[in-house]
Parts: structure tokens; sequence; C-alpha cells
């Protein structure tokens, strides 16, 4: 079963903030790198208590935000990820023992939840699809048919 949380440590919460101010009026957008949480393989299931029962730890971890050029023709209202850095990005998160989360764009002047644009451009089905915006960043899991919302928490 998919994560339902995505754990957001401060310092990348903060560098998106960061990049979402400087690149404003534009839309900044990457690849949240980090470990995948939520099934037996990913390594999140542990019997904490030493009493034989496994807690599974549904949530994502994001180690890293790793910025991507916009290449979109209209940046201020759109996204588009640089093809060619976005490959880089994934091998190298491969190459380092990391799951790709997802992938991260702003809306600079707001709202905190996906648009129609996002929604018909999300291709990814799993993936984590995280919103920078003035106030918050949300997070919303692609199903392959819509976004399911996820808690986003700082450890």
């Amino acid at each position: 079963m998919p994560a339902d949380r995505l754990l957001l440590p401060a310092t990348v919460r903060d560098a998106l903030h960061e990049r979402r101010a400087a690149g404003a009026p534009a839309e900044v957008c990457g690849v949240l790198v980090g470990d995948r949480g939520g099934d037996v393989d990913s390594g999140g299931d542990a019997d904490s208590a030493g009493d034989g029962v496994v807690e599974t730890d549904a949530a994502d971890r994001v180690a890293e935000a790793v910025p991507v050029a916009n290449v979109a023709d209209d940046p201020e209202r759109f996204y588009e990820l640089d093809p060619a850095e976005t490959v880089v990005a994934i091998e190298d998160a491969e190459a380092h023992g990391r799951d790709v989360i997802g992938f991260y764009h702003s809306h600079p002047r707001g709202p905190a939840e996906p648009s129609e644009t996002d929604r018909g451009r999300a291709t990814w089905t799993g993936s984590v699809y995280a919103i920078v915006a003035p106030d918050e960043i949300v997070a919303y899991r692609w199903t392959g048919e819509s976004f399911r919302s996820l808690r986003v928490e700082t450890p």
C-alpha cells in the first residue's frame, strides 16, 4: 500500500520556499529524492516494541529536492521539467541507492492545490506531486486517475 504521508525535513522545506520566492513569478520545479515507505520491501516495517507486532511506517521520506529547469513555453503559468536534467536527477538518485519519490513545482501566487493543467499532465502513477505555494507545501499521490491528498509532516 502506498504511503499516506510525506516526511519533509525543515531544511528541504525551507529550500523549496526559497526556490519558489527566487524563481517567482515563474514556476520552479524538480525531483523529490529519498526513501519510499509503506510497503514491505521499503524497509519501513519494524518490530519497534520487540513484541512481535510489525508496525507499518507508511511515509515517504524526502532526503533532497533536486532542482530541474522549467522549460515550459509559459513558465509563469505552467511547468515542464527539462527532460535531460530529469534523467540525470533520476539516475543520480538510483546510483546513490535512493528512490525517486516524485516531483515538485511551485504555484508562486497560489493556490496550494493541483490545477486542471496539473491533473491533465500527471503521468507518473504512484508518484508524489508536491506544490510549493506561498504559505505552505502540499502533496498528492497520482493514482493514475486522480490526486490523493497526503499529510505533509516535518520530522
